[in-house]
């Protein structure tokens, strides 16, 4: 029989590794303490998690699960005590690394990846679980959505009863998800004036969950998402408890909206922009709720919240600026593209694709994202990262002139010439993929131009 050490020297020696990875920097020791304490005891992240006096709460989506955790953390944080993966290490051995490091929090609150969620919702026993969307992303890691939402059906209907699910009603796949949990609520947008034309070629959850027919949208808002029914009747958007109505996007600085709950309404200014974004208030919005928050703090935080790293994050580089926007898949980068659009499209434009494994090893998902939108103000391109030369192919395919195609796979060297072919005063737009925006923010951390990503306040 394997002797299992004490709880607490088990931390000790992990708080040891992270000090000393932090020391190396070896990137914060985000995930190296959580690794070693799985090693050392399984159980460990399990018995960690039962010490917060209030429990926790997880959220999961495949796009806008930083930024939603970081808005949830902004309204929570006056009233709880919180231990947060705010550095976005949302594997099993974040979470443990974020439990580690917790001190005298009394609130677990974490990001989850989409695969992971089963076993973390297994283990963390949460309160308070937040689903935000199920879009295609990573099918070589994730498999189709079907496979994830199944997977995601079984641990919902183990949660227990008192347990509270806050769910994207707007997502066919979550409603039905949500089915297998009774008292679930759920949250959406319901503002047609600011829904797409039509259904997007490349949505994703279109057809009936129950019996295959495809959906009649009255509203379609980002991919698949939106007010949705089965015109045999088998499926139906179910009614919305907390809800975004009346949305205004205002470029690419703000969006407001007005915020309905059952205890009652209050506008939101939000400081970022973006229909996407408002999703991510309403989610947060949901989950505080759930939590105990009343609708004064969950304004006032919203309000107070700025960019979580590399989403929609503006860094100063003497007289110009660098707008940085994660895009990993069609649906968030088509609404990336939307916005900046929307905002005002750029003249300048690095784009940087990698196939890491956090990224996917399968980029042909980039075929399915309309940059066309971009092209006709766009005066040059940098393509960059692994895979830059098949970048630099579909925005030619896409009609951009060969000229104004450059291509440069090293983040550094694409970055100095993105901002050689900024003007003064001007923006350069950088759409990375994950494992690109962490190199982009290793990089301007290195020149003193951010902080890094780890020592961020949490």
């Amino acid at each position: 029989m394997r002797l299992r050490p004490p709880l607490a020297l088990e931390i000790a020696a992990a708080r040891g590794v992270a000090a000393l990875s932090r020391r190396l920097g070896a990137g914060g020791g985000t995930t190296i303490p959580g690794k070693l304490l799985a090693e050392l005891d399984r159980d460990a992240i399990d018995r960690l998690a039962a010490r917060l006096a209030t429990g926790t709460a997880v959220i999961s989506a495949t796009n806008g699960k930083t930024t939603t955790t970081a808005m949830a953390a902004e309204i929570l944080r006056p009233r709880r005590r919180l231990a947060h993966n705010a550095a976005g290490a949302n594997l099993v051995s974040g979470v443990a690394s974020a439990l580690l490091s917790a001190g005298n929090a009394d609130l677990g609150l974490f990001e989850v990846d989409e695969g992971a969620l089963p076993e973390l919702m297994r283990r963390l026993r949460p309160r308070a679980v937040c689903l935000g969307n199920l879009f295609r992303d990573q099918l070589d890691r994730y498999g189709e959505l079907e496979l994830v939402a199944e997977r995601w059906r079984e641990a919902v209907a183990a949660l227990p009863d008192g347990a509270q699910l806050v769910y994207n009603a707007d997502d066919p796949q979550l409603a039905a998800v949500s089915e297998g949990h009774t008292g679930s609520v759920a949250f959406g947008l319901d503002d047609p004036r600011v829904a797409r034309p039509s259904l997007q070629h490349a949505a994703d959850s279109k057809y009936c969950v129950h019996c295959g027919t495809p959906y009649d949208y009255a509203a379609a808002y980002i991919g698949h998402l939106g007010d949705y029914r089965c015109p045999r009747g088998d499926h139906a958007r179910p009614q919305l408890a907390v809800a975004a109505r009346d949305v205004s996007l205002q470029g690419l600085d703000r969006a407001s909206f007005l915020l309905d709950t059952p205890e009652g309404s209050r506008r939101i200014e939000l400081g970022l922009p973006g229909l996407y974004n408002v999703y991510n208030a309403v989610a947060a919005a949901g989950l505080a709720r759930a939590l105990g928050a009343e609708l004064e703090e969950i304004a006032a935080g919203l309000e107070r919240f700025s960019a979580a790293f590399g989403r929609f994050e503006r860094i100063a580089v003497g007289e110009k600026r660098i707008l940085l926007l994660l895009i990993k898949n069609p649906a968030g980068a088509n609404e990336a593209v939307r916005t900046l659009v929307d905002g005002g499209a750029p003249q300048v434009l690095l784009v940087a694709l990698n196939d890491e494994i956090a990224d996917g090893r399968d980029v042909s998902w980039i075929w399915d994202v309309d940059f066309e939108p971009l092209l006709p103000a766009l005066r040059a391109l940098v393509a960059s990262g692994g895979r830059a030369a098949e970048l630099a192919l579909r925005f030619r395919y896409g009609g951009l002139d060969e000229g104004a195609i450059e291509v440069e796979p090293d983040l550094g060297d694409a970055l100095d010439r993105g901002l050689a072919l900024t003007p003064d005063g001007g923006e350069l737009v950088v759409l990375p993929t994950y494992t690109a925006m962490l190199g982009l923010q290793r990089l301007l951390a290195s020149r003193g131009l951010a902080r890094p990503y780890w020592e961020r306040s949490a």
